[in-house]
């Protein structure tokens, strides 16, 4: 589903910052995995570049089994669209649309046409137990039903994985257990969901922890990843 061999990302000129250094792993479809590291470690670099937002220096990414640096930019955006749903702690909600609106927009350069975006938008709020709150503005929402919103645009269009960035950073810790029980149901589905954190007690919850150290996996618990 997801694959990295010898990935690294330099930034900079003539001392350059090495943020990741040959990074590889793979994830299975339907797996659920925590990559882990404390500030500085690579964590948002890997993302980045898992979900195709920035290029490697060098090695090798692919999606479903895609190469993405054998794509121009308009293709890179087109998987992107297709293969790749986002989770993000800070929700990013148009506080402008209604719920509904919100979910639908996760197909917008998917070449949806609008009225079923607004289909699947129902059966995805559906999926996360907010059907009742389509026509809500996201103002009038707790932040364990926003992210439950923003979880339903990441999974809309069936994505082939789900990245998801500290997804209960912003939240108490009864909606966070919340959120971690939704992904868990997501992933017993079928739904491919990597997740991004520092919080090793949250880690240690999923199947399987992939640790990153100075832009390099130091630990994997699945020994056939180990890089």
């Amino acid at each position: 589903m997801l694959e990295l061999d010898g990935v690294t990302k330099e930034y900079g000129g003539q001392a350059p910052v090495h943020a990741l250094r040959g990074v590889s792993f793979s994830v299975r479809r339907g797996e659920m995995v925590a990559i882990v590291g404390q500030s500085g470690s690579g964590k948002s670099t890997l993302l980045h570049i898992m979900g195709t937002l920035d290029r490697p220096t060098s090695g090798v990414v692919r999606i479903d089994g895609v190469d993405a640096a054998q794509l121009d930019d308009r293709e890179v955006s087109a998987l992107r669209a297709h293969k790749i749903g986002f989770v993000f702690q800070q929700f990013f909600l148009a506080e402008h649309a209604p719920v509904r609106e919100n979910v639908a927009d996760g197909l917008l350069y998917a070449g949806v046409p609008a009225g079923e975006r607004l289909r699947l938008a129902d059966v995805a709020l559906q999926r996360v137990g907010l059907a009742d709150r389509a026509d809500f503005m996201p103002s009038r929402l707790s932040g364990g039903q926003r992210q439950r919103v923003a979880i339903a645009r990441a999974v809309v269009g069936q994505p082939a994985v789900v990245l998801a960035d500290e997804p209960t950073g912003s939240l108490d810790s009864a909606n966070g257990a919340s959120i971690m029980a939704l992904l868990g149901e997501l992933n017993a589905f079928g739904t491919t969901i990597v997740m991004i954190t520092h919080d090793t007690v949250l880690a240690d919850r999923l199947p399987r922890q992939v640790r990153l150290l100075d832009g390099r996996i130091v630990s994997d618990s699945d020994r056939q990843g180990l890089s």
